[in-house]
């Protein structure tokens, strides 16, 4: 048996929502080298847009949904990859506290996430979960795959602005904070061989000192370090940052799980906002609309002393 790590993020690049990291792991039947995820879940889910609900649309998060397309391909997958190890989140606090914990969001200094929720799914989808959800879980077992974990890390923008400044990029910034939810669920002395597969950090090619911080001086082995993919190995596992790695189903997943979380957590924010200010139109959060919808809320922020230090992230 071994185990196959999708790593992936979303919102790296907008001033104002969270960035969303994701880490997916799978357990397979043998080397994970060699497993191809998407013939083996060909019954079941498509890179492309589905034609019906006979299959989940699973991809690179950014062909699964954008705001002329809607939400509900995005989220009846992931919301089906999820059920299918036991969550079923009824709202957002409930995914919340499943993928990322409950003290993180009691914790959280948003006043947009104090005490709000909101049921999911957020779309009235035409047909139920279940079937569609029972049918993955069969065709899962039947290629001996298991989702072992799902785990997030939602970086708001006071706790952005800080690790920001304490590494001196954002780059670093995504890449301490995605290779420490990474340890959640990897343990480097397993004996069992697994493969860590990442999209690349902001274009970066070298890894070996970032992945020092977080192994407690195991020996770490560097092989080719170039735009494509940069490879490395520590004991039985591979790990692997590549450019377009959502070519991998599990570091798709990871993708999608990213997406949809931050765009619950945009409803939020917009919620909150449009809710204070007749007539505001809600914001994705980058960079030229973001300057539009701050200018917009000035007066209501400095009405309820909302410092800029939560609100908008520096880039």
């Amino acid at each position: 048996m071994g185990l196959f790590i999708g790593m992936d993020e979303a919102g790296y690049g907008p001033n104002l929502g969270p960035l969303v990291v994701t880490v997916t792991a799978w357990e397979v039947p043998g080397d994970p080298c060699q497993t191809d995820f998407w013939s083996e879940l060909t019954d079941v889910i498509v890179r492309s847009s589905p034609v019906d609900d006979s299959r989940l649309h699973v991809a690179d998060s950014k062909q699964v949904y954008n705001p002329a397309r809607g939400i509900a391909n995005l989220e009846r997958s992931v919301l089906c990859v999820l059920n299918s190890c036991g969550l079923y989140p009824a709202g957002f606090r409930e995914l919340y506290r499943e993928l990322i914990g409950e003290q993180d969001l009691a914790e959280n200094p948003a006043p947009w996430f104090e005490g709000s929720d909101f049921p999911l799914p957020l779309v009235e989808h035409a047909t139920r979960f279940d079937e569609i959800t029972q049918r993955f879980s069969a065709c899962c077992r039947r290629s001996g795959i298991r989702l072992r974990a799902v785990r997030c890390d939602v970086v708001l923008a006071e706790r952005f602005n800080r690790l920001t400044r304490r590494y001196g990029s954002k780059g670093l910034t995504l890449s301490r904070t995605s290779l420490g939810l990474l340890r959640t669920v990897w343990d480097p002395d397993e004996r069992q061989p697994i493969l860590i597969v990442a999209d690349k950090h902001g274009g970066r090619n070298r890894y070996e000192r970032l992945l020092s911080e977080v192994l407690d001086g195991r020996m770490i082995f560097r092989g080719r370090e170039s735009t494509a993919c940069s490879d490395y190995r520590v004991g039985s596992t591979v790990i692997h940052f590549e450019t377009a790695a959502e070519s991998h189903f599990p570091v798709a997943v990871a993708s999608m799980v990213s997406k949809y979380v931050r765009e619950l957590a945009m409803t939020l924010f917009n919620r909150f906002w449009c809710g204070l200010v007749p007539g505001l139109k809600p914001t994705k959060g980058y960079p030229v609309d973001a300057r539009r919808f701050k200018a917009e809320i000035a007066e209501a922020q400095s009405r309820l002393r909302i410092p800029d230090e939560i609100l908008w992230r520096e880039l």
